[in-house]
């Protein structure tokens, strides 16, 4: 937010105050005040910030100038009695909206328009006033400048001294009234209150809420403190009850999906619980100065915090990226292999991958060949794909390339902690099984779509004299699949959607586990009716098994044959580069242009780029799945020489463990 350039010296500063001025111009010269305390060449004594030193400066000065005195103290009494106190304090940080995106708006919106001076609303002041760093320097006014400043607003008080106390004591009464009711309608709104743990509800504690508050105001308007002692206790006793009610909302959806919306209303619920109780002890305080100046100082901090986007989505989509990935987790397990059995096993799978990729390969020559345009050969490729991927999923087979962004997320899992020998052996497991299972996977689909191609090849030529893919395709297929080109990038490229398609599924399954899905098809009325209930609960058990799979599948495919087309729209053109679809596709072109093709450079430059494209379609994919596995399950400072150190060890130590599973 721009702020005023013009620089005031104490002298014209104090001059401008003018309690009589128009709201917006005291509001303004409040923001000047402000400006005046961070600036100049002051030196900081002994850690003494330095605003603080010209605060006390200022003090120095008011009370040698009665005048300026007076009317500064006017000043700031006018801007606290105008202004919204009890909307100050129970509305920072929190936002007017029940879901995300609204909040989102809010943000961009503090952060992009202008703010008025010429508002009662000071929560929106605040953002004027304010800027990093002033909450530290608040919070440290000791306690000599604090009853100063108190002094100097109460200076300015016409009316009898109970006034005095009623001038901070009101609004700060209207503020919990404020909170409890959003807390009351939060707790009993019906997308919270059926997600709440039954035991925690059996007391109703959201309900008692606002009538335990209204007996705690009457003993503090009445001045009876030890009752109002007594009423606050019990009054903490529900807010932690609140407070733990909330909490469970976390745990039902942990166990039933998650929601962005519903994360964002729950903590919205449980920060207002807190500021609640925080407002207790302002009500009851014995120094309610130093008190007030610290919550001023946390709502300072909120004020800035609420500034930044980056910190609302960090906060409300690590649950739901812990989530997706643990059902990634769930789903990857069945791709890594531990011993022999289930290697042979990885073998047999790929290679019926490898089957449906071959005709996956003819097909998409054949898009070509109709020559559509850019969307509708992308749309048909797509469509292609993604059949294909569906048909290999539904028939237990695999493709190697999907196998590293689901297997991420599982190997994730054992990094807990990494500084326990155990833990780490486990994960360095990890590591070897999943390189031997992406080397099984490869083998087994290249091991089938190279001979089925090239004999399909030759059994067109054989009887009908020409070979389905001709040597003005294969001539392409060389050209666009060399290490030469933008291979290497568009293979890059293709591991992001690989690594997107994960995310897909994982947020499909969340979307599916979340909304109940599965019950829904298993005692649907209509559904039932139609389909009767034992072939429903089947239709309920698929899905829910499946959901995942055939979301990554579908969407890999549609992916792959549209994104392209749709970027290339925008920008620079891009392809992609799948090792298995790029193989069938070379193998096509060598059996066209013939043998002699094996002793030409370009023959080579194609195998280096299908090793290549191999590479990067695993390690990008890889690496982008574990690097959101590792920050969703909040390990932000992972010992990485340990690791690597231990891997390296391994592959010293037992190096075929990395590419054949252990004899026992």
């Amino acid at each position: 937010m721009a702020r005023p350039s013009r620089t005031w010296d104490l002298t014209a500063l104090l001059n401008a105050a003018d309690p009589r001025s128009q709201r917006a111009e005291r509001h303004l010269w409040l923001v000047r005040l402000l400006e005046w305390l961070r600036r100049g060449d002051d030196v900081e004594a002994a850690g003494t910030p330095k605003p603080l030193l010209r605060l006390k400066h200022l003090l120095n000065v008011l009370e040698r100038h009665p005048e300026h005195r007076q009317r500064v103290g006017a000043v700031l009494l006018s801007v606290w009695q105008e202004g919204d106190v009890a909307g100050l304090f129970a509305d920072v940080g929190f936002s007017s909206r029940r879901d995300l995106a609204g909040e989102l708006g809010a943000r961009l919106r503090l952060r992009w328009l202008p703010i008025t001076a010429d508002t009662d609303d000071l929560a929106l002041l605040f953002h004027l006033l304010f800027q990093a760093g002033d909450a530290q320097w608040i919070s440290e006014i000791d306690t000599d400048a604090l009853l100063r400043i108190v002094t100097l607003v109460r200076e300015a008080i016409e009316a009898p001294s109970p006034s005095a106390r009623s001038i901070w004591r009101t609004p700060l009464l209207d503020a919990l009234r404020s909170v409890a009711s959003q807390v009351h309608a939060s707790g009993l709104s019906s997308h919270l209150h059926h997600r709440m743990s039954e035991a925690l509800l059996a007391d109703r504690p959201f309900a008692q809420l606002p009538g335990a508050l209204d007996r705690f105001i009457v003993c503090i308007e009445a001045g009876e403190d030890q009752r109002a002692l007594t009423e606050s206790t019990y009054l903490r006793a529900l807010l932690d009850r609140c407070h733990a009610a909330a909490d469970s909302v976390l745990d039902h959806l942990e166990d039933f999906g998650v929601s962005v919306n519903i994360v964002f209303e729950v903590d919205q619920l449980r920060e207002r619980v807190r500021r609640l109780d925080a407002l207790l002890n302002l009500a009851l305080s014995a120094d309610p100065a130093r008190d007030i100046t610290a919550q001023v100082a946390k709502l300072v901090d909120l004020t800035e915090e609420r500034r930044s986007v980056r910190r609302l989505f960090a906060r409300h989509y690590s649950l739901l990226a812990r989530k997706v990935t643990e059902r990634n987790a769930e789903t990857g397990e069945h791709y890594i292999t531990r011993d022999g059995s289930e290697f042979r096993a990885m073998l047999r799978k790929a290679a019926g991958g490898g089957v449906i990729i071959a005709g996956t390969t003819f097909v998409k020559f054949a898009v070509l060949a109709l020559g559509l345009g850019a969307f509708w050969g992308g749309f048909m490729s797509g469509l292609n794909y993604a059949l294909s991927f569906l048909v290999i999923h539904l028939l237990h087979f695999t493709v190697a390339t999907k196998q590293p962004a689901m297997t991420a997320p599982a190997m994730a899992a054992k990094l807990a902690d990494v500084t326990d020998a155990a833990r780490l052996a486990e994960f360095v497991d990890e590591v070897t099984h999943l390189v031997r299972s992406q080397a099984a996977g490869i083998v087994g689909n290249l091991a089938l779509v190279i001979p089925l191609v090239m004999g399909v090849q030759y059994l067109v030529l054989a009887v009908f004299g020409r070979p389905l893919v001709g040597p003005e395709q294969a001539r392409y297929v060389m050209h666009s699949i060399t290490l030469l080109g933008p291979t290497a990038l568009y293979a890059a490229f293709t591991g992001v959607l690989l690594f997107a398609s994960s995310l897909i599924a994982g947020w499909v399954e969340n979307f599916f586990v979340y909304h109940q899905l599965d019950s829904a098809l298993a005692w649907n009325p209509t559904i039932l009716s139609r389909l009767g209930a034992e072939r429903a609960r089947r239709w309920s058990i698929w899905w829910r098994q499946n959901i995942s799979g055939v979301a990554a599948n579908l969407s890999l495919g549609m992916m792959l044959g549209l994104v392209p087309p749709m970027l290339s729209f925008f920008g620079p053109p891009i392809d992609v580069r799948h090792v298995t679809l790029s193989t069938g596709q070379f193998a096509a072109a060598v059996s066209a242009l013939g043998w002699p093709v094996v002793q030409t450079p370009a023959f080579w430059w194609c195998v280096a780029g299908i090793a290549v494209t191999g590479v990067m379609n695993l390690t990008v994919s890889f690496g982008l799945a574990m690097r959101l596995a590792v920050r969703a399950r909040g390990i932000t400072q992972v010992d990485r020489r340990r690791i690597y150190g231990a891997i390296w060890m391994r592959l010293l130590r037992q190096p075929r463990s990395f590419v054949l599973p252990p004899k026992t």
